[in-house]
């Protein structure tokens, strides 16, 4: 008999059909003489029930149904006299096919979120873990579906690089030369020549310096691919291997960009909020309450757009009057911190904010400088670049965007000022030399993102298999 999945059979109502359906136990327990098992096959957060008579089946069969054992039931469907189900499934015979050891990781009983990550290869048959990966499945199709229905194309970067999109530095680095046995020169600089690419390679960091290539070809492009960063930090924001989402289009401005974004993100909010509904509901019960609520927030009001100037203000006029307390400063000039940006969203404006214009030192050498230069407490300020983040309730930045600048001589003095290597610039310096236009574009961190719309509160636990500082399992 053909597979019913569990999504479906919850939803099938010709009741005194037979079906079989196959999954994991979730839970098994008996009454009377009568046993109920709730079976679980992914397909929905929703377990089917599954009741049979104790005594119509082999009673070493029945030891081995525990939770996390793998079965095909096959039975009849029927309507269920249970509270919060329409049907379930009346057992005619059971087939065991992988029995679960009494040491099975994930037992029907509470447990951490740092206990599920030390067996990251069996929390994804939880339901919490469950749900979050259907949800990122779903959030995977919303910008898929986004950009395609807009018109962008689907544009494919190198993950292997000689360049440093955000020039910190901190890459892995690719090489097929012998560890034990490396060549230096004089300098004591080691020598790539026989290399397999015959210079200095790593994993990328972003593929947007490569994107703006196909957006001044094909007019709107997007990358959507793992990125990777060798920052030792260990804090519940950040991984060493990540998803990135990084349109990038030709003909936009400032006002557009932040258009782009704040339109992108509410779709992908009605996405969720639209086909993940018994998961999020799940969520929202289980893991933040105030889940739906918040989610249901973005999509009631316009994004506050506000310059790096007037935050500064804020949070300063916050510090004066006693309202707030912050652990890092935020002097005009200084990179914003998470509890700086959560302040702004969550507690002085509540709701989303786009914010625009920050100092040129603390941002990428691509960005487009602005002509004049800002007033902050009666002084003129230094130069400021046309820079967007969106910082989001729970999260703080989501989204880190920019007009591009276009000029080839002030780009080009921007690469000399922070001293990158010209000889790795040199192919995107020529978009400047040959038809330069005006674009733009942003950088989504997919977990980020996955991490509002689940309402978890730790990036490790939105990616199936984290990878982090002294981490590489599974």
């Amino acid at each position: 008999m053909k597979r019913t999945k569990v999504i479906d059979a919850l939803q099938r109502t010709d009741y005194g059909t037979d079906i079989t359906v196959m999954g994991w136990v979730r839970s098994k327990r008996g009454s009377k003489g009568i046993f109920f098992i709730a079976l679980n096959d992914g397909s929905t957060i929703k377990n089917v029930q599954v009741v049979g008579d104790e005594a119509n089946f082999d009673a070493e069969l029945l030891k081995q149904i525990t939770t996390g054992a793998c079965l095909r039931i096959d039975g009849t469907l029927v309507e269920s006299p249970a509270a919060g189900q329409a049907s379930e499934v009346q057992a005619k015979s059971i087939q065991v096919f992988g029995p679960c050891g009494s040491d099975y990781p994930m037992q029907k009983k509470g447990q951490t979120f740092e206990y599920m990550r030390q067996h990251a290869h069996m929390r994804l048959r939880t339901n919490t873990f469950g749900a979050v990966m259907r949800i990122r499945h779903n959030m995977a199709m919303a910008i898929h579906t986004y950009f395609h229905q807009h018109g962008y194309f689907y544009f494919h970067t190198p993950l292997i690089t000689a360049s440093d999109a955000e020039g910190a530095g901190q890459m892995f680095q690719v090489t097929t030369k012998n560890l034990y046995d490396l060549k230096k020169n004089e300098e004591g600089h080691i020598i790539y020549d026989d290399d397999f690419f015959g210079k200095m390679t790593s994993l990328t960091v972003s593929g947007q310096l490569e994107g703006e290539l196909g957006a001044t070809a094909l007019g709107a492009i997007y990358t959507f691919g793992p990125t990777f960063r060798a920052e030792n930090s260990n804090t519940p924001r950040h991984l060493a291997e990540f998803w990135m989402i990084e349109p990038e289009v030709a003909f936009i401005d400032l006002d557009d960009l932040m258009d782009l974004e704040e339109d992108f993100i509410k779709f992908c909010v009605r996405w969720a909020l639209d086909n993940c509904k018994d998961d999020l509901e799940f969520l929202n019960k289980m893991v933040d309450k105030g889940l739906i609520e918040r989610l249901e927030g973005v999509l009631k009001q316009d994004f506050v757009r506000l310059s790096y100037t007037e935050g500064i203000q804020i949070l300063q006029d916050a510090l004066k009057s006693g309202k707030k307390q912050f652990e890092f400063p935020c002097n005009w000039g200084d990179d914003l911190a998470s509890e700086h940006e959560r302040y702004l969203v969550e507690e002085h404006f509540q709701k989303p904010v786009i914010m625009t214009h920050y100092p040129k030192a603390i941002k990428a050498f691509y960005m487009k400088i602005d002509e004049e230069n800002p007033v902050f407490d009666g002084k003129e300020m230094a130069q400021t670049v046309q820079g967007t983040d969106v910082l989001f309730p729970q999260i703080g930045e989501i989204i880190g965007g920019s007009v591009r600048e276009e000029s080839y001589d002030k780009l080009l003095g921007e690469i000399q000022e922070r001293n990158i290597p010209i000889k790795d610039m040199w192919w995107y310096l020529d978009t400047r030399r040959f038809g330069s236009c005006p674009h733009g574009g942003f950088g989504l961190g997919f977990e980020r993102l996955i991490l509002f719309v689940t309402g978890m509160q730790n990036i490790r636990d939105v990616i199936p298999f984290p990878r982090t500082p002294r981490n590489a399992e599974f």
